[in-house]
């Protein structure tokens, strides 16, 4: 009982120096790979890259712990970041106090959920997530993240538009207009690395490598090369207007955000007074100051989007001083300094006395020192009924991963897993996390395989990965300032490409037509709709409860002859005569109050088209379940079949539909007689019967008789 609930305390059975040392030599491996790896993620999630530091030192430890795995490795992936930042954009800035005070707020959410579903054994609820939805969704997300980190390979910047193809197009517009070369050939450098790497060993940390390498080589040319100047240094006069123009609309952003807030309390307010004129007032305000603030991000947007393309040269001065020109504008007699110098503006007023000046790459820059302080999230309900739908996609998502990885290797481990105890785990993890400043989590597949690989025994190796990343932030940040923005995003692109699976689409649909249709229009409908990846996944999950209902309201109804392996089988599907005289009818799926009218419409249908039929056999092996219309659709059918002189029997009836039968009094009215426990027995005892004074020479039911090729 106790090893329920504290799981770890089994992995010391039989645990000797040998396990411990196996243990430790896979978490330190683990952890040289998720530490560049948690930074480019953090990234993909709008926030500062050591963030993912930070998600990488409790929630991988807490997962294991009080998980069911002994092998997953728990921590930032692709998939859980971006959908983080698609749920968190509408709400806050990327990268400000804000957006990751909810960005920690969203990991308690996604915790509280996953937790709730484990301790109410409720793991199975994953199953709404078909695995044609996941696939179209994984296999889009894939293309999302990997697009959406060129601007960084590039080394341009772009306001982002209503839909992602819309901001890769700017992207393309941008890059077309202005490449940072450095920029494009660190990225190209690390890609080098690590595909060649991969190549050469899988044992290889080809990332670690990549960042140590670029790193040092960043630090040896100075790739990052930035100036604080006046706006006076910049010799375009129009820029003082320019810049006058942006930061007067961008003034504008903090009141009217500031107005919303307390008209959406207002709001509030009035739902729970029930003021219906106060809500239609409310709501009325809040479209209002909603047009006002597009109006001024419109304004925004088109102030910024000048002063981001102006290209410089810089000019050293007597003092060491720069003096900007347009690039390929100098005066004549003027020698420009080699760089291409921009001015870096985002979505905060510019100081026209400390304009930022970037003259060469972007790199992670500086990485507090030591552990965040544990704490717990400020709460907001109202932020959390915002984010709640995203949690708990982002909740199955994640688990549906974890879980997918988990069963992979215990296949391989012979473990056994509990996804209730994982879902506790996971939903741990992410509770914990976010009192350490982590966003969201779960389990990784790269990071998992490593793990395996190097042969870790326990959980106790997502311990040492955990140590290891606390000794990071402890002691080794000031070694990350280097590192180049470029690199992440090479290292966010190689790792998405392996949730790239097209024979996932061709396996659908050659399972079933409409499991390959569903793929694809989520693939689709993910892409098109990006960032907002929630509708997406809805489109996917809508249509296979579509499907499921559509499929149980009209089930497989098979008309059964003899087939060449003398077994009863569809008549339909291989070609066979049926009998004159008895129709053997398969209900394949449970017998409910959905899909009862259509089991009528068969028996009529049949009832008319055979002129000659005297008996009809149900045959029930397909019927696992009924219901109380399904029950009477049953009674009712043997009373209009016996008034048209046609008998009525059973075979095959389980024993669950059995006990309903008989609480119902339905085995009394249709007789004992008229059941049967195979539907051989029932051919047997009802042929004879029902082919006296018969003209068919070879009946369908004894004999193979496959149809002639005028009837086919």
């Amino acid at each position: 009982m106790l090893t329920k609930v504290f799981p770890f305390l089994d992995w010391f059975k039989e645990y000797d120096l040998v396990s411990f040392r196996t243990d430790l030599i896979s978490g330190i491996t683990v952890a040289l790979v998720l530490i560049p790896q948690s930074m480019a993620y953090a990234q993909l999630a709008g926030l500062p890259p050591y963030y993912g530091l930070y998600a990488s030192f409790l929630p991988p430890m807490v997962a294991a712990l009080f998980g069911s795995s002994r092998q997953l490795a728990t921590g930032p992936v692709a998939v859980v970041s971006l959908m983080t930042a698609a749920s968190l954009e509408p709400l806050a800035t990327a990268g400000s106090p804000g957006y990751i005070a909810y960005a920690i707020l969203l990991a308690l959410t996604v915790g509280a959920f996953q937790l709730a579903l484990g301790i109410l054994r409720l793991g199975l609820v994953v199953n709404f997530l078909s695995h044609p939805v996941v696939n179209g969704f994984t296999n889009a997300a894939a293309i999302i993240i990997a697009s959406s980190q060129l601007s960084k390979i590039f080394g341009v910047s772009v306001d982002k538009a209503a839909h992602h193809y819309e901001t890769i197009m700017r992207v393309v517009q941008s890059a077309w207009h202005y490449t940072h070369w450095p920029t494009l050939g660190m990225g190209a450098l690390a890609f080098g690395i690590m595909y060649g790497l991969r190549r050469v060993s899988p044992k290889i940390p080809n990332v670690l490598v990549a960042v140590i390498i670029t790193t040092l080589l960043s630090w040896a040319t100075g790739f990052q090369h930035n100036r604080t100047v006046d706006i006076s240094a910049i010799q375009i006069p129009e820029i003082r207007n320019m810049v006058k123009n942006f930061n007067r609309s961008i003034a504008l952003i903090p009141s009217l955000s500031e107005e919303r807030t307390e008209v959406n309390k207002a709001l509030d307010a009035a739902n729970r007074n029930h003021d219906l004129i106060g809500v239609l007032n409310a709501e009325h305000e809040i479209n209002v100051l909603t047009m006002n603030m597009e109006r001024v991000n419109d304004e925004i947007y088109k102030s910024r989007g000048p002063i981001r393309n102006m290209l410089f040269e810089g000019v050293e001065q007597a003092d060491g001083s720069l003096k900007f020109y347009l690039r390929n504008e100098l005066p004549e007699g003027m020698k420009g300094d080699g760089r291409t110098w921009r001015i870096k503006i985002g979505n905060s007023e510019l100081k026209t006395n400390q304009l930022f000046m970037i003259g060469g790459g972007l790199v992670v820059g500086v990485v507090p020192k030591g552990i965040p302080s544990l704490s717990m999230p400020k709460v907001d309900m109202g932020v959390i009924l915002h984010l709640l739908p995203y949690a708990a996609i982002i909740s199955l998502l994640g688990f549906m991963e974890a879980i997918s990885i988990a069963k992979a290797m215990a296949a391989k481990t012979g473990q056994r897993l509990d996804p209730n105890q994982e879902l506790i785990g996971q939903g741990l993890g992410n509770i914990l996390g976010a009192m350490g400043k982590s966003y969201p989590v779960s389990g990784s597949f790269s990071r998992s395989a490593v793990n395996l690989q190097s042969g870790a025994v326990t959980g106790l190796s997502s311990v040492f990965t955990s140590l290891v990343v606390v000794i990071a932030l402890l002691f080794f940040t000031p070694l990350l300032y280097h590192l180049p923005q470029p690199v992440l995003a090479a290292v966010i692109m190689m790792a998405v490409i392996g949730l790239i699976n097209v024979s996932g689409f061709v396996h659908a649909w050659e399972a079933q037509w409409y499991d390959g249709a569903i793929a694809i229009v989520s693939f689709l409908c993910t892409l098109v709709f990006a960032p907002h990846l929630d509708r997406g996944i809805m489109i996917g999950v809508a249509l296979s409860l579509f499907v499921y209902l559509y499929k149980s309201m009209r089930p497989k109804m098979a008309f059964l002859s003899r087939d060449q392996d003398q077994a009863l089988r569809c008549a339909t599907d291989h070609g066979l005569k049926e009998c004159e005289y008895i129709a053997m009818l398969r209900f394949d799926g449970p017998l409910f109050f959905a899909n009862s009218s259509y089991l009528e419409d068969q028996i009529a249908d049949i009832m008319a088209r055979k002129r000659k039929l005297k008996h009809i056999i149900l045959v029930s092996n397909g019927i696992n379940d009924i219901d109380a219309s399904g029950e009477e659709t049953l009674s009712l059918l043997v009373d209009r079949i016996r008034s048209a002189n046609i008998d009525v029997s059973l075979s095959g009836v389980n024993e669950t539909v059995m006990k309903v039968l008989k609480r119902t009094h339905f085995l009394e009215k249709i007789g004992a007689n008229h059941l049967y426990p195979t539907m051989e027995k029932a051919v047997q005892s009802i042929h004879a019967e029902t082919h006296k004074d018969g003209k068919e020479e070879v009946c369908p039911l004894l004999t193979v008789c496959h149809l002639t090729p005028e009837i086919l």
